[in-house]
């Protein structure tokens, strides 16, 4: 199994969904994809688009104050 982290932090919607689902893609099953970012909105539409892509978000962790974010999900 391989990780890979993609870093949006300072970017905004639509970007840190559209680079998280660019990474599933070419992750294999069972891989594990850490996305990194700070825009509030996009910490709660990733995981609500993994699930509907029937992948499982493992961690959401809350990082400097709060002020950034990190999701773990496995391909």
């Amino acid at each position: 199994m391989a990780e890979m982290e993609i870093d949006v932090r300072g970017q905004t919607c639509p970007v840190p969904l559209v680079e998280c689902r660019k990474a599933l893609k070419k992750a294999s099953p069972g891989d594990l994809v850490i996305v990194k970012g700070t825009h509030p909105a996009s910490r709660k539409e990733i995981p609500m688009a993994c699930e509907a892509m029937g992948l499982t978000v493992l961690e959401i962790e809350d990082k400097e104050g709060g002020k950034e974010w990190e999701i773990k999900i496995r391909r």
